[in-house]
């Protein structure tokens, strides 16, 4: 599940209701330590995710923008001409972000060697988006109307947004992240040709920058709505893509090629089954990947309904077998990730 999860959670809700802000509860280090780390508590997965929001570098650059409960991202004002954004400033992270060092430091000092410590960020299309819509969207027809009419001013605030992110993929891992997933959550609404214009060659700007300096940290790509463009995706430069549950893993394996490792979706729908219903999924969809480079995951916008029965599902990820381990945090609640030959993928996320 790519969004805070915690929600199924007594210990998050009694919490949300102390820090009814989403920033607060992110942005204030020991609450976000201890979001991050109640579901570690819980369950000892393989992995913890950095509790915050893929919006909450845009401040640091120039964008006014709050969180609101049940909308999400609202921004102060939204992007819309070339001087706004010529104002935009480089991010500097250590006094912007001042909150994401000692949350990661702690994550890291907490788990030790038990567990990875994952970051996260979004990719420049996709914020892009919510700088210019405003907010979320159903259709995006303000960011495609300046894109198809005024390209060049969207192309300067992707490359602005291009440069800010990879300094901010480098800064999460210069304080402890050991793997970083980029999230281009709107980036499946384009065509497969707009997707080559406005967001392949941005996702593959931010990948560059951060490979140059951190060669060895595995990097993940996410596209929600991702069928149309596999193959675009396995050219970002990403070490991981991440497919949905629309895809068959067999396929996606054949369209990326054999030096890129997949990410699957479960669908979510089926935590409302019971075990035998995993164990067929498991043997349909995640082994049918071919080579072992597959992690299985469950799928992106989770809700509540299907989030309240992950609890009796915990024990069918590490606690179920030897063969896959477990990632569970407040943004990807249930990430179950095929051993095999992924231990290559980081050392300490797949120990022996």
């Amino acid at each position: 599940m790519m969004r805070q999860a915690g929600r199924y959670m007594k210990a998050y809700r009694d919490l949300r209701e102390k820090y009814p802000s989403f920033r607060e509860r992110s942005e204030i280090p020991e609450v976000a330590i201890e979001v991050s780390l109640q579901p570690w508590k819980a369950f000892q997965p393989d992995g913890v995710i950095l509790f915050s929001d893929i919006v909450t570098p845009l401040p640091g650059i120039g964008i006014g923008m709050d969180i609101e409960e049940g909308k999400g991202p609202i921004i102060d004002s939204p992007i819309r001409t070339q001087e706004q954004v010529d104002r935009l400033h480089a991010l500097e992270p250590e006094t912007a972000l001042p909150f994401i060092k000692p949350i990661l430091q702690a994550l890291r000092e907490e788990v030790g060697n038990k567990s990875t410590v994952l970051g996260f960020v979004g990719a420049p299309w996709t914020l892009a988006a919510y700088a210019v819509e405003g907010k979320g969207s159903k259709d995006y027809a303000v960011i495609k109307n300046m894109a198809f009419s005024e390209p060049a001013i969207l192309h300067a605030l992707l490359t602005k947004l291009a440069d800010s992110i990879a300094t901010y993929m480098r800064y999460q891992i210069d304080c402890g992240a050991q793997v970083v997933q980029m999230f281009d959550s709107w980036a499946g609404q384009l065509s497969p040709q707009d997707y080559d214009v406005f967001a392949l060659p941005y996702q593959q700007r931010v990948f560059q920058q951060v490979k140059a300096t951190h060669p060895d940290t595995p990097l993940i790509l996410l596209v929600t709505g991702s069928a149309g463009v596999l193959e675009r995706m396995a050219k970002s430069g990403a070490d991981i893509i991440t497919v949905d549950w629309t895809v068959d893993m067999a396929e996606a394996r054949h369209r990326l090629g054999h030096d890129v490792k997949v990410q699957g979706n479960l669908d979510p729908g089926v935590l409302f089954g019971v075990r035998p219903a995993h164990c067929s999924w498991r043997r349909r969809g995640g082994l049918c990947g071919g080579d072992g480079r597959v992690c299985s995951s469950v799928g992106v916008g989770q809700r509540v309904p299907i989030a309240s029965s992950y609890p009796r599902h915990r024990h069918v990820g590490v606690r179920g077998g030897t063969n896959y381990g477990l990632v569970h945090g407040p943004c990807h609640a249930w990430v179950a990730w095929w051993r095999c030959d992924c231990r290559a993928v980081h050392p300490v996320w797949f120990r022996q």
